[in-house]
Parts: C-alpha cells; sequence; structure tokens
C-alpha cells in the first residue's frame, strides 16, 4: 500500500458506508441475531488480475475490529473461474452490511488492473512507460489510480495541482504554444512552484515551436500515425522527454512504444475498463 493515504481511504469507507446503510441494514437486523458469526469467500467468476483485496481487509476490520481475515491471492495475481481470494469471519450482521462496499470496489480495481496488465504486457521489452490519466470516477481517482498500479502500470498526476500539463485549449485561450509556455514559467517562478511541464503538440510545426521556446519537461505528441510520432521523437532526440497520447489502443500500443516514444498515456485504464465477476458467499457449515 505504498503512497496510500489511510486518512483518504478511511474517510471514504465511512462516506460509502453512510451511503449504503443510512439508518440501519433493516433486512439483517430484522432476520439475524445480533452476536450471530459467519464465516464467507471472496469467490472470483471471472479470469483477470485482482485488486483491492488490501481494502476488502480494511472494509471488514471497520465494521467488525475483531473479525478475522485469512488471505489466499494478494493484490496483482491473476486469477481464474473458481479461486478463492480470501476467507472472512465476523459478525453476521457486519458481514452483510460490508458486502456490497467490497464488492462494488473490488470489482471496479479488479477490472482496472486487469486492464492494466494487458497494456503492460504488451509493451514488455521496451523502455516505455504507460501513464493514466484523469479520466477517473470522480471521487474514486485515488482507488483507481490504485489499481493501475496493481496491475504494472504508473500514475501521472494525481490532478491540476501537481503537474503543468498545457493542452489544445490552454495554448488556443492563450494565443499561441510560445505565450504559453513562457507564461507558465513566469508563473511558476513568481509563485516558488516546482511542478513538471508537458506541452501537447497536434502537428510537426508545433512540434519544432515548442523546440524552439525550450523550457518544459516533456513533449505530448497527440494523434500522431506512426509513421509521424516515429518522426517527432527522432527529431526531439532525446532533448525533451516524449508523451503519446490519444486513440491508444492494446492493438497499437505496442506499435507505439517501438518508436522509442518515453511515456503512452492511455486514458482507457480508467475510463473504459469493465469489472471483474466477483461474489462474496457465506460458507455453510
Amino acid at each position: 500500500m505504498e503512497g496510500i493515504d489511510i486518512t483518504q481511504i478511511e474517510k471514504f469507507i465511512n462516506d460509502a458506508l453512510a451511503e449504503d446503510v443510512g439508518s440501519g441494514d433493516h433486512t439483517s437486523l430484522a432476520c439475524i441475531p445480533a452476536d450471530q458469526k459467519s464465516k464467507a469467500k471472496l469467490l472470483v467468476k471471472d479470469e483477470g488480475v485482482i485488486a483491492g483485496v488490501e481494502l476488502a481487509k480494511m472494509i471488514f476490520k471497520k465494521v467488525d475490529p475483531d473479525c478475522e481475515f485469512e488471505l489466499l491471492i494478494e493484490d496483482g495475481k491473476d486469477v481464474s473461474y473458481g479461486d478463492i481470494a480470501f476467507y472472512v469471519t465476523c459478525n453476521s450482521q457486519a458481514l452483510l452490511k460490508a458486502e456490497r462496499l467490497v464488492l462494488n470496489t473490488m470489482q471496479r480495481m479488479s477490472g482496472i488492473s486487469t486492464l492494466s496488465s494487458r497494456f503492460h504486457f504488451e509493451v514488455e521489452g521496451y523502455p516505455v512507460t504507460i501513464l493514466d490519466t484523469r479520466k477517473t470516477t470522480p471521487l474514486l481517482r485515488f482507488l483507481e489510480k490504485w489499481a493501475v498500479k496493481i496491475g504494472g502500470c504508473s500514475n501521472y498526476r494525481d490532478g491540476l495541482y501537481d503537474w503543468i500539463m498545457i493542452k489544445d485549449n490552454h495554448i488556443d485561450a492563450c494565443g499561441s504554444i510560445t505565450n504559453a509556455i513562457l507564461s507558465t514559467n513566469e508563473y511558476l517562478e513568481k509563485n516558488n512552484l516546482d511542478l513538471g511541464i508537458t506541452v501537447e503538440v497536434r502537428n510537426l510545426v508545433e512540434l519544432h515551436e515548442v523546440l524552439e521556446v525550450g523550457k518544459v519537461t516533456r513533449i505530448m505528441l497527440d494523434n500522431f500515425e506512426i509513421p509521424i510520432l516515429a518522426e517527432a521523437v527522432a527529431t526531439v532526440n532525446h532533448r525533451f522527454e516524449t508523451e503519446a497520447s490519444g486513440g491508444v489502443t492494446l492493438r497499437r500500443v505496442r506499435k507505439i512504444a517501438k518508436t522509442g516514444v518515453d511515456y503512452i498515456s492511455v486514458g482507457a485504464l480508467t475510463h473504459s475498463a469493465g469489472c471483474l465477476d466477483l461474489s462474496l458467499k457465506v460458507v455453510k457449515e
């Protein structure tokens, strides 16, 4: 859980339980004795990469601090239909209170980690880093980016505050790439900020303008066809970091990596990932 904000996770768990439980889980309260304990298993009903196991443990510990959690498959491991990721033994009412939150988060996170793993596999052998983007579910970004890392890819910026990204709309609103870059550098110096700067270019003309101005960390080559992308990477010639973005699919990502680009940003890791089919089943003694 390196780099994960425990306070943020605890707040998420509290808020999510409040949303779901409200005034009480009246079904469980009505038909299950308050002191009853149950054992349940997390059953995998799909193939992929599991994620959210550590989060599930925290959720169960929240609803029942005395619960027993038996880990069988760690986050980031390949799973197949019929696998059991963990057993949990806890108060029955607490178990059912946490069930949906555990499944909703784990299914979503596992879908993202599975897709991230596939992208990571496709570029194996090339010195390129696959990055996620800000195309995440509002308020769930930290979970989705956690899942990306579990799947073997890397996080880009966490938000608008920790990296400068000058995109087409900034450039058009500012008047030119040159104006945008110079204004950005002036702003950072004035406010004593040490942030990386990425600038997006849409063609080779804009690329040459950036190369003339300099003062950036990385050049994002947006929606370039493969031959033009290769030419652009060669033109930059390691003077700045290079990043490919736009239209990145599993079928194209290896060809993109072959151009020698340093980074490939993939919005699909989070905005197009599906869910892994999981279920939580009470074990009948």
